[in-house]
């Protein structure tokens, strides 16, 4: 398996067609995988960064022997050769930043969509887990800061590693100078570190809280505008509104101490290397009058504490970016380390032989092949359940055709019976594409879907008709039409089993009436489970079943229902009729 970087330029291609498989042992691990990922890359930059930084420092060594040997030795062709050689290596400098740079954004680059793409193919295989397990805001904070996060860590690769070569490397020259000055300035050094870590581990605290909290806020403002409508319909928008804006306002404080010590960080960073630069700068000038050092020297020495600022300030950066990078690795690993739900024993990928019924014996329902069966609850919640097992999505004895849904291959399961949510996502594209997903349904396929949901109307207004474009999660329709557009597209997938769940919520009256009518006739003949309390959608059904406490308690038409439940008076116990 190659990284990526062992291919021809022309057929490399980012993101790659296999990432590899990722190392989520831990934080640490998962970092050092994108780096060997891009070995050679990594390696490349390292020796770009090293040669750029050791570089810096010989311009002030051609400086100090440019003043002593030409200036001060009036020797005009040294004082032409050395000066050449500052411009020479000036030139040779600015390369080899520009190839530090673009190097090291490779390596960010391929990072970032290495790390895009192992999430994607594990969110993939997730399938149904991952909501159960992550909440939308997780996943938005995680794409929106983390990736970029565990990018950036890279770059201490480049930079990190010639930092520590430099200032070895000045090291030795300012030991030929001066024993004092180099010993001043290499302990120097590591103090300045030293003094702005403490401040960085605060940070780092403050800033996990932070990130924390923000998700959790991000999630709720998610759930917030997914239930816009209903909370509406309820009265509880300014409910939702307030809450979110007492924890919102919770959060200003901790978001004032991050900013604080961010603040105090950089500004130490950014100033005690200056102040150092100027106590170095006035010593080296004592020993120069002195005559310790030559005045060639003395440039020398401010020249290679300046050129010393830029690794140690790559030092202080990467101190600061290894601990962020290792909190955001540690959001990745923890969803890769999500597993699906195991697949053992399923086997069986092919339908009955003969229309059978879909049975759960939790709740004692029995969908009859090839009718039409509606499902309420007295809570919302149970019915869901219901379907969710009878999807094959939660674990369960429920069973097709005398068959346990726990031996289906699941992905064989899904083409079969098919769970059609009221929230199911629409993908951005062409109308034609998100309602006929595999785009191989003829024209007048996809007619028939979108009239028995109603939709028609909803293609004769757009531009473009079936080749106007929908946004992701089609929200340049409204509400209703994204409703209908999804139920043509279960309706165009076309399974032996249907599972409808609040199919025409966000429809009046009239046109709820006329979905119902047409699914019914659409679905004629094969098996369909709608979950509604709609009267309109309830009366078009063949069988209606009532739910109280997760079972069953009463079966019949919607009309029989009605009568039945008139004498029960209790509904946990049986009733007359078509009860149970």
């Amino acid at each position: 398996m190659t990284d990526g970087t062992d291919l021809p330029a022309r057929e490399r291609r980012v993101p790659y067609r296999d990432p590899g498989p990722p190392d989520h042992r831990s934080p640490l691990r998962f970092l050092w995988w994108l780096v060997t990922r891009q070995r050679r890359r990594v390696l490349l930059g390292a020796t770009w960064g090293s040669t750029w930084m050791c570089a810096l420092m010989l311009p002030p060594y051609l400086l100090s022997r440019a003043i002593d040997d030409g200036l001060r030795g009036r020797d005009t062709d040294a004082l032409f050769l050395w000066v050449g050689a500052v411009l020479l290596v000036g030139a040779v400098i600015a390369v080899l930043g520009i190839l530090r740079h673009r190097t090291m954004t490779l390596i960010r680059v391929d990072a970032a969509y290495r790390t895009v793409q192992v999430m994607t193919r594990h969110i993939t295989r997730l399938g149904s887990t991952l909501p159960r397990r992550v909440s939308a805001g997780e996943l938005t904070h995680l794409q929106a800061g983390d990736i970029s996060r565990i990018a950036q860590t890279l770059t201490i690769t480049g930079p990190g590693i010639g930092a520590v070569i430099a200032y070895a490397a000045t090291a030795v020259l300012l030991f030929r100078i001066s024993v004092v000055l180099a010993v001043v300035i290499l302990l120097g050094v590591p103090v300045l570190a030293m003094t702005v870590g403490p401040l960085l581990d605060r940070l780092h605290g403050a800033e996990g809280t932070y990130r924390e909290d923000q998700g959790a806020l991000t999630a709720l403002a998610g759930d917030m505008v997914e239930g816009l409508s209903v909370l509406n319909g309820i009265g509880g928008k300014p409910v939702f509104a307030q809450r979110y804006r007492e924890r919102s306002q919770a959060l200003v404080p901790l978001g004032y101490r991050v900013a604080s010590l961010s603040s105090w960080v950089q500004a130490l960073a950014a100033c005690l290397p200056m102040v150092f630069l100027a106590v170095v700068t006035w010593l080296s000038a004592r020993m120069a009058v002195g005559g310790s050092i030559t005045v060639g020297e003395l440039v020398a020495v401010y020249g290679y504490v300046a050129a010393l600022l830029v690794p140690v300030s790559s030092l202080i950066e990467g101190a600061d970016d290894l601990p962020r990078g290792l909190v955001s690795a540690r959001r990745v690993i923890d969803i890769l380390a999500l597993a699906p739900k195991p697949e053992e024993h399923r086997t069986r990928v092919l339908p009955p032989d003969t229309p059978g019924a879909l049975h759960d014996p939790a709740s004692g329902l029995v969908v009859r092949p090839g009718t039409v069966t509606a499902l309420v609850g007295a809570r919302p919640e149970e019915p869901r359940a219901v379907v969710d097992r009878l999807a094959g999505y939660t674990g369960s004895e429920a069973a097709w055709g005398g068959t346990k849904l726990s031996e289906w291959d699941r992905t064989a399961l899904r083409r079969h019976v098919l769970l059609a949510d009221n929230d199911a996502y629409l993908f951005g594209g062409p109308l034609r594409s998100a309602v006929s997903v595999r785009d191989d349904h003829s024209a007048e396929e996809i007619g028939r879907a979108l009239y028995a949901s109603a939709a028609e109307d909803v293609v004769d207004v757009l531009p473009d008709g079936l080749d106007t474009r929908l946004d992701s999660q089609a929200r340049n329709v409204s509400g209703g039409q994204r409703q209908r557009l999804r139920l043509a597209r279960a309706l165009l997938a076309d399974p032996e089993v249907l599972l409808l769940v609040e199919p025409t919520s966000a429809l009046d009256a009239h046109t709820e009436a006329t979905v119902a009518a047409r699914v019914a006739e659409h679905r004629r003949g094969h098996t369909t489970l709608v979950v509604s309390t709609s009267p309109l959608l309830l009366g078009h059904a063949h069988e209606v079943a009532y739910l109280v406490d997760g079972e069953v308690k009463a079966t019949g038409t919607h009309g029989e229902l009605l009568l039945s439940l008139i004498h029960i008076p209790d509904v946990t116990g049986p009733a007359e009729g078509h009860t149970r």
